[in-house]
Formats: structure tokens, sequence, C-alpha cells
């Protein structure tokens, strides 16, 4: 299958660079770095096994790009506007289009645009970031779920979780809303608080206050899910979270880096979209709500 990778940061760079190693046809859509890349290729600094790779499909123009099997689409939600524009460009028919971002919602919007499409969730669980042009510092982890939304033939699933594993990844079909709200209960603290406290997940948990703040928030979000039908979905997940985070190495999440680097921060999805959710269920996430309207007033003292 021919893959595309739409948005090649940390995250599209690290799978995408992984199936191209494994002998995958894939084809990157680029922006800041695709002067860097077309010259110089794509180096993955990993903590299993560091690779470069020269010579990829590099593109900077949605239109120069083949039509693709599997499209993931790795942009930050801030940037969703653009698939309007660049999922005709390179779907077939039966295209299946995996949303690898954060958030609650993402597939529900993208379907009202496009009806027929075949869609998929993404759910990362990495510590990655991409700080230079041309390099991906894959930190721990690197699994992969994947939650099917509304692909009607199994066995592209099948082939792309198949594809994944025969490219060294760790890649598993979970049920579509366990999928995202499970990566929403790590997502919810650990993004917003290292923004809002200017710290990394390390210190959060390594501080009595902010470790019970963190699992009183994962227990909010377990709450919502739960109302909202959720399954295999308890207490003991927001321990399973804790602990492997305690477990790893001191991460400063997507939405720290891009405060950091004064880009906007996927406050939408990743906040504003599941408390709304979850008050249509009747549960008031309050902590979220706090943390979210902090989130908008740094977000807005940002830009200036």
């Amino acid at each position: 299958m021919r893959y595309a990778i739409i948005g090649t940061g940390a995250i599209g760079g690290y799978y995408g660079c992984k199936l191209a190693k494994s002998g995958k046809d894939v084809h990157f859509l680029l922006h800041r770095d695709y002067d860097y890349v077309l010259k110089h290729g794509i180096q993955v600094d990993s903590c299993d096994e560091s690779f470069h790779l020269d010579k990829l499909n590099v593109y900077n123009d949605i239109s120069s790009m083949p039509k693709c099997d599997v499209v993931l689409v790795c942009l930050k939600s801030t940037n969703n506007c653009l698939l309007e524009q660049f999922i005709p460009s390179i779907v077939n028919d039966d295209t299946l289009v995996v949303l690898v971002q954060n958030g609650i919602g993402l597939e529900y919007d993208v379907q009202q645009k496009f009806p027929q499409l075949p869609l998929a969730a993404g759910l990362a669980f990495i510590c990655c970031a991409k700080t230079q042009p041309g390099r991906v510092n894959h930190q721990c982890y690197g699994s992969i779920n994947i939650g099917n939304y509304s692909c009607k033939n199994q066995l592209q699933i099948n082939q792309v979780i198949y594809d994944l594993r025969n490219a060294g990844i760790d890649a598993n079909e979970v049920e579509y809303n366990e999928a995202r709200w499970k990566k929403a209960v790590w997502n919810m603290p650990f993004n917003g608080l290292t923004v809002a406290l200017n710290t990394q997940t390390n210190l959060l948990l390594q501080n009595t206050f902010t470790h019970k703040l963190v699992k009183d928030i994962m227990l909010e979000v377990i709450t919502a899910a739960r109302l909202l039908g959720v399954n295999n979905i308890d207490e003991t997940f927001a321990d399973k979270m804790i602990e492997m985070t305690i477990k790893m190495t001191p991460y400063s999440p997507s939405m720290k880096l891009d405060y950091d680097f004064k880009r906007p921060m996927e406050i939408y999805y990743l906040y504003t979209r599941p408390i709304v959710e979850a008050a249509k269920a009747g549960f008031q996430m309050k902590k979220l709500e706090m943390l979210e309207a902090e989130l908008r007033y740094l977000s807005q003292n940002n830009a200036i």
C-alpha cells in the first residue's frame, strides 16, 4: 500500500520514517524544513534504534503528491482547516484516512465535510519531538492504537496494523471511543498542566500536590468517558498512566512545545470539546474547565 504522511513533524516523521525504512512506499508532506529534508533526508534519533533516511519522497505542495491508499494525518488539529484542501487531492474512492491527532470529536467533524471518507483514529503513545530541521528525537515508548470510526473494509485496518508492526511499531486495534478517551486521560492533565505551571511531566508527579491534581483530572476524564458509554476504563487506568509516566523520560508534551515556540495550542479538541461532550452527559469537568480557562488566557497573551 502507498502511504501519505500529512504533517511531517515529530509524530509523522517517526511513524512515516519507520514505515519507509521497512520498505513501504511513503510520501511526506512538509512545510518548514522541506528544502533541508530534500537535500539531507531525515535523521531519527531513537531510544530503540537511531537511523537516517536519504532520498525520501518529499513534497511541499499537496497537488504534487500521488493518490495514496492510506493517509496518516499528523497535523496539529489547529490546522485541520487545511484538510478540505488536502484530502481531495490525495485520496481514491476507498483511501483510509487515519487522524493521528489528539482530542475528542476530530473524526466527527472531518466526516461532516467528507461523508463517504473511511476514517480511523490513530492514538500514539510516544515521547517524541522535532525541534530541528530534518531531525526527530524519539525519547521513549512508541506504540499506536487504531480505532475504526467509519471504515467498512476491515481488511484495510488489518493491513495498516500489519504494516506498522512489520515496521517495528507496536500497533493494535481498539474500540474507537475507548481509544479516544483513554488517550485523553493522559493528554488532558499533562499537556495543560505543563503549560500552566511551566514544567515537565516528571516534576508534576514528584510534587505531592500536583501529583494529586494529575490524578484528580484523570478521574474527571474517566468519569466523563464512562457516562458517555466507554467501557474498560476505571480508576486503575489512571494509576497505570501515572506509573507509565513516572518511568518515562522527563518530557515536555506537544502543547508545551507549541506554547514555548509561540505556536497555536490545541485547546479546542483537547479541552473545549470534551468538556462540552461531558456536559451533554450531565457531568461538569470543574478542574478541566479551570485549566481550559488558564490555557485560553496564556494563549492570548502568548500571541501578543
